[in-house]
């Protein structure tokens, strides 16, 4: 390696060898998928996707979404024996009633919290979680106590836009996915398999 390649890659930002500091150890991760970009979900799929692969034991827990959806990733995780729960009642912006939405994210987190204390999976997706904690209809403070005592080795993915800053904080691992171009912008509608 030549001097200006080992300066770069001395000072970049992205995590390698020479940024590694202290003993290496295994824990539970808190991820976080968040942004105004398309993929949040996506993502976490090809975590519980590669989990599975591992054996090991994987759930999807979704917010928002209806509870009667059957998009694609709930028709592959069917197929594969994973567990999905939606309870939602669609996309806020298309809701009738805001305060049905909230009563409906408050009560799947209840559910969400006695999944993540009962300790039975490796992998726990919170997909979409981020809109119930911005629009105040479950407390940040909860959320990040729940995080804080759950199971050590437990992983826990959550996606969506405007994750607040005391779970970006929180989080181990955080990534924002930004828009730069969207088909839906020029008028073509949303594909089968590629966004549902």
């Amino acid at each position: 390696m030549t001097t200006s390649n080992q300066e770069n890659a001395t000072t970049r930002s992205e995590p390698g060898p020479q940024s590694v500091t202290g003993p290496r150890i295994n824990k539970g991760l808190v991820i976080v998928n968040t942004g105004t970009g398309k993929g949040k979900t996506t993502a976490a799929m090809g975590v519980m996707l590669r989990a599975w692969g591992r054996d090991m034991k994987v759930i999807m827990l979704q917010f928002i979404k209806h509870t009667t959806a059957n998009f694609g990733e709930q028709r592959a995780a069917k197929k594969m024996d994973i567990e999905v729960r939606a309870m939602g009642d669609g996309f806020t912006w298309r809701s009738k009633d805001l305060d049905n939405s909230a009563d409906l994210a408050r009560a799947h987190w209840e559910d969400c919290k006695e999944v993540i204390a009962k300790g039975e999976h490796d992998v726990v997706i919170l997909d979409e979680f981020t809109y119930a904690l911005h629009y105040g209809w479950v407390p940040v403070d909860d959320a990040l106590e729940t995080l804080r005592n759950r199971p050590e080795m437990m992983h826990v993915i959550i996606t969506g836009r405007n994750a607040p800053p005391e779970l970006v904080d929180f989080a181990d691992l955080v990534t924002e996915m930004t828009l730069v171009k969207h088909p839906y912008h020029v008028g073509i509608k949303a594909q089968p398999g590629i966004e549902f």
